[in-house]
């Protein structure tokens, strides 16, 4: 009988994938058997989705094919959807049989999080899968097609997108670049079109720098966005959506931005959570079980400060890199590394040429942004597939 430890890695965004790099990369020849589980056979670009929703990219350029990132003699792929977790005795159920593992790395991402707000499931569009971003292309390029065939029906060149945060900030500006080409394809008046943003909190992209935020709202006002700051979406309805201020904006297409919480299977597992993240220790592992990781959306680390990391990719690629390190401690009884985040800047996206940046200690805006944005991107397309994939999928212009 093998005595070789079963390593499984659920979820292949941007935590399992550099954990699955890296763990090929420390493991020695038959030391441990590594599974990689994927609900499909390629890997996704999370922070680019908001482009092909739009309609101003290929979707081609966001997503890779798992077989081209890992070395498949060193990991099995298994494209399957994740059922369960068994903790008890250590057990993933798949939709089409049930792994056993000695090590368990749970990076399975997120889901939106309605924060209960009634009809938003139903009625509301997300930017979290490539389906779900086809999805939206197609809604939103269909209700220029319907108008046309009803002209009474102008509710359907309303847009509303609910949250400012990074990812509505970056598809509303995406969104703003591609109304003047839809207009022009389907021989509508750009003024009858109407993009909303509507953000609860106080501000746009909390916890950017005040300067680089009236900076972002500025651009994309002139774009034609119109900001609803401070105001609270009270329900989605099939006509659109009512504000915290009774105002009803009737709209065809919602698509809702709003939050992240983690994965229902975590919970479902038993695990302690807070919205469905679980608070991990220094090493990425769940309270009482030293044999599970928790990595990425499903991870609650907090800061020096005592607030929670956001859980942007940065963090997850950083956390994969370190989750393999302890993974192969832990097999060799040797000591675990303490996960330090390395804040290495931010960088948020207003569309073609126009970006706002901290980094390096610096802040930036505009064009000089919007390349410190491609540098970052290709910096990931480097690190997890090197100079060809940075060839094939990288922007330079």
């Amino acid at each position: 009988m093998s005595t070789i430890p079963k390593i499984v890695i659920l979820g292949a965004g941007y935590g399992g994938i550099l954990t699955a790099q890296r763990l090929q990369k420390e493991l020695n020849y038959n030391e441990a058997d590594v599974t990689l589980v994927n609900r499909h056979d390629y890997h996704y670009f999370t922070t680019h989705l908001h482009m092909p929703a739009a309609g101003t990219d290929s979707i081609e350029h966001t997503r890779v094919p798992i077989s081209k990132l890992i070395d498949e003699f060193k990991i099995d792929l298994v494209k399957s959807n994740v059922q369960e977790i068994r903790l008890s005795d250590k057990k993933v159920v798949l939709q089409d049989g049930t792994l056993s593992y000695d090590y368990l790395i749970i990076a399975l991402g997120g889901e939106p999080e309605s924060f209960g707000i009634p009809g938003l499931s139903e009625y509301a569009m997300t930017i979290r899968s490539i389906n779900s971003v086809r999805l939206i292309r197609q809604h939103i390029e269909y209700q220029f097609a319907l108008y046309k065939a009803d002209e009474s029906r102008t509710d359907r060149l309303n847009f509303v997108v609910g949250g400012a945060g990074f990812s509505g900030i970056e598809f509303v500006a995406e969104l703003a670049d591609r109304i003047p080409q839809l207009c022009k394809d389907y021989d509508v008046d750009p003024s009858l079109v109407n993009v909303y943003n509507v953000e609860a909190a106080p501000t746009a992209l909390p916890g950017f720098d005040p300067e680089l935020v009236e900076y972002a709202m500025n651009v994309l006002t002139k774009k034609g966005v119109q900001f609803k700051i401070g105001v609270a979406i009270k329900e989605c309805t099939p006509d659109g959506v009512l504000l915290a201020t009774g105002e009803e904006i009737k709209s065809a297409t919602v698509v809702w931005t709003g939050g992240i919480r983690g994965n229902r299977l975590i919970e479902a597992a038993g695990f302690e959570t807070a919205r469905g993240r679980v608070k991990i220790d220094d090493y990425l592992r769940a309270p009482g079980h030293d044999h599970v990781f928790i990595i990425g959306d499903n991870s609650l680390m907090f800061n020096p400060e005592g607030r929670p990391y956001p859980p942007t990719a940065q963090i997850a690629m950083q956390q994969g890199v370190v989750c393999a390190q302890n993974v192969v401690a832990s097999i060799r009884v040797k000591e675990l590394k303490k996960f330090v985040y390395s804040n290495k800047g931010t960088v948020a996206s207003l569309g073609k040429g126009e970006a706002i940046a901290s980094a390096f200690g610096k802040k930036y805006k505009g064009w000089v942004a919007a390349q410190i944005k491609k540098l970052v991107d290709m910096r990931y397309l480097f690190i997890i597939g090197g100079i060809p994939l940075v060839l094939k999928k990288g922007r330079f212009l």
